[in-house]
């Protein structure tokens, strides 16, 4: 009944993303191995949308350790812990509360244990900047608790790389890059700590190949340039490559012929569904405080309040008129929602 219910929300999530994003693309997904235990480690840049893209853009059902501060809510909690979320702990969310980790790091040594899927950010919060941050001790701490388990386990770690173009608009595009596993215990010694440097070293060398790395000298400099250079940042080896060159080898990304268009779609789409966006962009969006949890709080909309106004809207027509005038609405709406974003 679970795997049911999974399935069914995961496929839910996965058309809310096709109507959301201009264009997902998805590379190397198959390199992750299907029948033996993985740790997935991505870069994190836009908070539950992150998780939501690794979650749909693979054949694995991964567990995965989320940030302890949206489990909260009790019905929240429970909705999250069905969806196989984990909550984790950090220090903003009290000292004593930290504690709690350990019996979270050996529930995933356990998971790892049965051959089970994991998915962790590593560098340990979400940040819009590109950049693939120092990397937290977490994962390492879940590969040896597995490995203290089983020292046979055959563990293996996909890191994956997160590229948005325009992370915060409606309409992004977004690239989804796997890297090839590799098995864990190459990087295991007798020295335990200089086991976890040399993870996190490969995991983050890794991670600045799979997505841009812009290193932290000149950050915003650099970024302005990249920015001004039109640069398609879905294509993280030639953005990172230009940014080696000193900007001498660089692609840019043509404009978008349609620019016009899609305003007048958008508008359209916004009057079709006034109530929504009204409660979004009055309501949710001014409370929004970081600017990471943007395009999440919008994609929640979109997928919560925008179906359900439609379903009242179409009930109307059907009593007043009929439902051909019903269904005809919905395809008027589906057709400017993929005008507005596809175009």
């Amino acid at each position: 009944m679970k795997k049911l219910w999974i399935h069914t929300v995961r496929g839910y999530i996965k058309l809310g993303l096709f109507f959301y994003f201009k264009k997902i693309e998805v590379l190397n997904s198959d390199s992750i191995p299907k029948t033996q235990p993985v740790l997935i480690l991505g870069n994190h840049q836009n908070a539950l949308l992150d998780a939501l893209i690794i979650a749909t853009t693979n054949k694995r059902f991964a567990f995965f350790l989320t940030r302890a501060s949206v489990f909260n809510n009790p019905v929240i909690s429970n909705i999250l812990k069905s969806l196989n979320m984990i909550p984790v702990f950090r220090i903003r969310d009290g000292w004593n509360n930290l504690t709690n980790n350990n019996a979270v790091f050996q529930s995933c040594a356990e998971l790892i244990n049965n051959n089970e899927a994991i998915a962790i950010f590593p560098e340990g919060n979400h940040n819009l900047k590109r950049m693939v941050r120092p990397l937290s001790k977490g994962f390492t701490r879940i590969v040896f608790d597995a490995l203290d388990k089983n020292p046979d386990l055959n563990l293996q770690l996909v890191p994956v790389g997160l590229n948005y173009q325009k992370p915060e608009h409606f309409g992004d595009s977004v690239s989804v890059i796997y890297g090839n596993p590799k098995a864990v215990n190459q990087f295991i010694s007798d020295d335990r700590n200089e086991s976890v440097i040399k993870l996190k070293t490969t995991i983050f060398n890794d991670l600045t190949r799979l997505t841009t790395h812009i290193p932290s000298d000149n950050y915003v400099k650099t970024l302005k340039k990249l920015e001004k250079g039109n640069v398609d940042f879905l294509k993280p080896d030639s953005v990172n490559h230009c940014i080696s060159t000193n900007f001498e080898n660089c692609n840019s990304v043509n404009k978008n012929r349609f620019s016009t268009v899609k305003l007048f779609f958008k508008t359209l789409l916004i009057l079709m569904l006034f109530v929504p966006y009204i409660i979004w962009k009055f309501a949710i969006q001014p409370k929004v405080k970081e600017k990471e949890f943007m395009a999440t709080f919008r994609f929640a909309i979109a997928i919560t309040l925008v179906p359900a106004f439609i379903l009242i809207i179409m009930l109307v027509l059907a009593n007043v008129f009929s439902f051909t005038i019903a269904f005809l609405y919905l395809f008027m709406v589906l057709l400017l929602e993929l005008s507005a974003v596809k175009l």
